[in-house]
């Protein structure tokens, strides 16, 4: 009988674990696939932009981006190298061009290695393009849940 009791305590300590913090699930799946979209010029890029949504980022921060560097409000300007295939290369994590609709009003930028992603806009963003720009994402593999809106 005491060697059933020690050995279902065993077994009790063996049982799952819970789950997982919070903190360390990814903000995207690195199994699911990731492009960046590679027909997009540096210049449809350039100029003002504000934070949709986001994670990684403040929502409704004032994003600039120029030919030499991208300056998100609150940080310093950082210089990238814009690689034909839709992808800023900075000295830190790289940013890929995700989506940039056709009319160049709405662009979704992210880090494939999942730190940080955002969908932002040259004015208000529409509701048609946002649900485009999250369905870019859920395909990259991103956690919806995680975005954060701009305040209103």
């Amino acid at each position: 009988m005491r060697r059933l009791l020690l050995a279902l305590a065993l077994l009790a300590g063996c049982g799952a674990k819970g789950p997982a913090p919070y903190g360390a699930i990814p903000l995207r799946n690195p199994t699911a696939p990731v492009a960046s979209q590679a027909n997009v010029a540096q210049a449809q890029l350039t100029g003002n932009w504000t934070v949709a949504q986001g994670a990684g980022i403040t929502p409704g921060a004032l994003v600039r981006i120029s030919a030499q560097a991208i300056e998100i409000e609150g940080a310093e300007p950082v210089s990238y190298h814009y690689d034909p295939a839709g992808r800023l290369i900075t000295p830190g994590a790289p940013l890929w061009v995700y989506w940039l609709d056709t009319s160049g009003r709405t662009a979704v930028l992210g880090d494939p290695g999942g730190t940080r992603v955002w969908i932002m806009d040259r004015g208000q963003i529409g509701a048609d393009r946002l649900a485009a720009a999250h369905e870019i994402l859920r395909w990259y593999g991103y956690d919806l849940s995680r975005l954060r809106p701009a305040a209103t």
